[in-house]
């Protein structure tokens, strides 16, 4: 072990951020234009903004149509492909590969990972909805898991300016369930998938089709969308990176903006092993890091500690950093660290073609289709007896091909050109409760390649789940019909957690110390100093995506640690 020789004054920031995801660049974009000194930690590699080789390349430019091959699977990414599409030859560089970042399961897990410079915000799905107080009075009404510290109210200011900033498309609606925001134009539901809206809205006046929310460019403002950015193009290829910027991401948006403050330091292939804690002083004095190249081991040290390296990644190392004063992890005298992992499941829904419009086409790949917010469980009129909490669905209408089997040359060309029916899909993703005994935990005999404790995962659905799951296979079905799909067929294979990539819980926020790991403003309740605002700070999972929700609660945390600062509190 060989600690850096510098001198303290030369690895002393004002703030350390681990991560620079979703959340990691937020944190380090709002400290950096405060005026604090920001250290960001990132575990994987470097990532500059355009470095994305697949981006321009067609399907037929890729190895095996895009298709991983079956040894390479079972090498590298033989859990992370049991969803069996996840995998392709345009994104796998961006995953982190199981055999190098193993972890164990006592129920199956899927983590999907991506470690390098903007983690997971190179390859979300860009889907962003407001949470309401249908979801953060939840848990109180219903008296399940612990009561959210906040109401919507207090966060809606910060959706305000984190929309702005972001750039999402969508169309106002007027729901309760999914508040309005600060929209750009969406992009709009095609000629099929309108037709569908009104004839859902004469049968089933609460189940709304309304075009997706989606953090892409469908307008460019200069002023307003910072860093690297531009309009969406409609390629479709998001997954890959964007060399336009059109999506938001670390890359394109908050590290060229942090970086343009000239008070950011970013750190790659920097692995946080454990966060410092003085027991003298009460308070984090910085974090220790294992170089993954080097191997050597180093010191930084700051005033303030933000936890962004997403749910299992903040929680491992907060998990990982034990002391006399807190045997079981940092901050961890409710003992709650660890438990309550959720995330939305999915796996259900249906399929149906909708005929009517051979003659419309449309223009592009528009980035994501139709979304249906939740509509059981809202009021009295929509209230179930047989489970708690909604769903919602993401969907879409598209023309497929018809090409009849056997045909070659001058026929298969004309073949190809020929587009045929309208296919709708719908995809429903369910609400997973606050279970105390869903957790993740380290297995501290077992270490991986660098080290680290092995990661355990101990999570599954249970009853209130399958009974939603049922219900929202059902509604998709009527949804269709409704719609006047035909040929409509459904699927209800229960997926694990984590296939969804929507992690949160963890380090929950909470009211009272003694069940809940962090304070109304992510603030840990036994170390000041340190704030947690990714994923593992979740009281309860709604049925919303929830990124646009730790980049809001990110960027109030800042607001309420630059005021304590400047008052003489912290």
């Amino acid at each position: 072990m060989k600690f850096n020789s510098k001198g303290k004054e030369e690895v002393t920031y004002d703030a350390i951020v681990i991560g620079s995801g979703i959340s990691g660049g937020y944190a380090a974009m709002e400290l950096t234009t405060k005026g604090y000194k920001t250290l960001v930690l990132e575990r994987g590699r470097d990532i500059k903004h355009g470095d994305y080789p697949t981006a321009n390349l067609d399907v037929w430019e890729l190895p095996n149509q895009n298709k991983v091959s079956q040894e390479e699977i079972d090498k590298h990414y033989f859990k992370q492909n049991r969803l069996s599409w996840w995998v392709g030859e345009d994104h796998k560089h961006l995953m982190a590969k199981d055999d190098e970042y193993p972890y164990d399961e006592i129920e199956r897990f899927d983590w999907i990972r991506g470690h390098h410079v903007g983690g997971r915000s190179l390859m979300w799905g860009r889907h962003c909805y407001r949470w309401s107080d249908l979801d953060f009075e939840a848990n109180l009404k219903e008296g399940i898991a612990i009561d959210w510290p906040i109401r919507y109210k207090d966060i809606e200011p910060w959706y305000d300016r984190v929309e702005t900033f972001v750039g999402v498309a969508g169309q106002k609606e007027g729901l309760s369930q999914i508040p309005d925001g600060k929209f750009l134009k969406p992009f709009e539901l095609n000629c099929a998938e309108q037709s569908m809206r009104e004839s859902l809205m004469k049968k089933f006046p609460y189940r709304i089709i309304t075009p997706g929310r989606l953090a892409n460019l469908t307008e460019y403002d200069p002023k307003v969308h910072l860093g690297t950015r531009g309009q969406c193009q409609s390629r479709a290829r998001c997954v890959r990176g964007c060399p336009f910027g059109a999506y938001f991401s670390s890359q394109a948006a908050t590290l060229p903006v942090a970086n343009a403050t000239g008070n950011l330091t970013l750190r790659p292939n920097s692995i946080v092993t454990e966060i410092v804690y003085d027991k003298k002083e009460g308070k984090a004095t910085g974090v220790r890091i294992k170089d993954s190249i080097t191997g050597e081991t180093e010191e930084y040290f700051s005033r303030i500690v933000f936890c962004n390296a997403s749910t299992v990644g903040t929680t491992a190392i907060l998990l990982n950093s034990r002391s006399e004063s807190f045997p079981d992890g940092l901050g961890n005298s409710s003992g709650e660290l660890g438990h309550n992992i959720m995330d939305h499941h999915y796996g259900m829904g249906a399929g149906g073609f909708i005929d009517g419009f051979d003659d419309k086409y449309y223009k592009g790949r528009k980035p994501g289709g139709f979304y249906i917010p939740r509509f059981r469980n809202i009021n009295e009129e929509t209230k179930r007896s047989d489970y708690v909490r909604g769903f919602g669905y993401q969907g879409g209408a598209n023309r497929t091909s018809n090409i009849p089997a056997g045909l070659v040359g001058a026929e298969l060309k004309d073949a190809i050109f020929k587009p045929g029916r309208y296919y709708v899909w719908m995809t429903c993703f369910g609400e997973l409760l606050p279970y105390h005994d869903n957790k993740m935990f380290l297995n501290f005999e077992k270490q991986d390649k660098h080290g680290m404790p092995i990661i355990t995962f101990d999570a599954k659905l249970r009853d209130n789940e399958m009974a939603l799951r049922k219900d929202g296979v059902a509604c998709a079905e009527e949804i269709l019909e409704a719609a006047g799909c035909v040929d409509v067929h459904s699927h209800n294979n229960a997926t694990a957690v984590g296939a969804a990539i929507h992690e949160m819980g963890t380090a929950r926020m909470g009211h009272d110390p003694k069940t809940s790991v962090l304070n109304k403003w992510n603030q840990m309740h036994d170390v000041k100093n340190v704030f947690v605002s990714d994923g593992s700070c979740m009281t309860s999972s709604a049925t919303q995506n929830p990124s646009i929700t730790y980049m809001a609660l990110t960027a109030r945390a800042v607001d309420h640690a630059d005021k304590e600062i400047k008052a003489g509190r912290l």
